[in-house]
């Protein structure tokens, strides 16, 4: 499997068996082949042996066919695997719960600020780096959170929002042990460059809602845990 490192020394790259794109791993997911033969998602990289790499959306995988078959064929250098049927779920499901881990381990890092008068306040200081809206917050109590959150970015007029996520007040609840959690905001930019990169990850494979736009988050790989370090694996997985 092709492997190299990006231009800017940052991160090491992995090819996408499908597209035969290069692209930095923390931005792919990584598959890996069980001691029964099956495909399964590996998306935090740890399950030993040799892996292979997707870039592509939910949709172009589940579209891809034989060509995935083929792909991971000759990744894992064996014809003797078994492809399930809810392969591109397995991914999403993943992915999502790598998501909220993420939030709840920020919240415990007392990085995240919830509550609507706690948010307002944070963001007309200017404090908010990251706003996020549970997918069934009303209207009316995002709209002024947004606005607070502009007023502190000296943003008013723009029209940047926070971002809606595809999940409802109980999943955000659950995820961060509170009742009620209908909207989330990051206090702490490197916690929000975290939050960032798990949530573009995730909304990469899933896609997102047409409906949201996100206020300002960080591309992916640009901030957050080990986002900055020099990855030297050279083992090809």
């Amino acid at each position: 499997m092709t492997e190299g490192k990006r231009a800017d020394g940052k991160g090491a790259v992995r090819t996408c068996i499908l597209s035969r794109e290069e692209s930095p791993r923390d931005g792919l997911i990584r598959l890996a082949l069980s001691p029964t033969g099956e495909v399964l998602p590996d998306i935090r990289a740890k399950a030993p042996g040799r892996g292979a790499w997707i870039g592509v959306n939910r949709a172009e995988l589940e579209q891809s066919g034989k060509k995935l078959r083929g792909a991971l064929s000759r990744a894992f250098k064996t014809s003797d695997l078994t492809i399930p049927d809810d392969l591109g779920a397995r991914i999403a499901e993943q992915l999502q719960r790598a998501f909220l881990d993420r939030l709840g381990l920020e919240a415990k890092a007392g990085t995240i600020v919830i509550g609507g008068e706690r948010i307002e306040k944070a963001g007309r200081m200017g404090k908010l780096h990251l706003l996020l809206h549970a997918a069934d917050a009303g209207a009316d109590g995002s709209r002024k959170l947004d606005q607070a959150w502009r007023v502190g970015r000296d943003r008013e007029g723009s029209g940047a929002t926070g971002f809606t996520l595809p999940v409802p007040r109980t999943i955000l609840s659950l995820a961060l042990g509170r009742e009620n959690v209908v909207h989330v905001g990051l206090t702490d930019p490197r916690a929000a460059g975290r939050v960032s990169d798990a949530l573009a990850r995730w909304l990469q494979f899933i896609g997102p809602d047409p409906a949201s736009e996100p206020c300002e988050m960080p591309s992916q790989g640009a901030s957050g845990a080990g986002g900055d370090q020099d990855e030297r694996s050279t083992d090809g997985n």
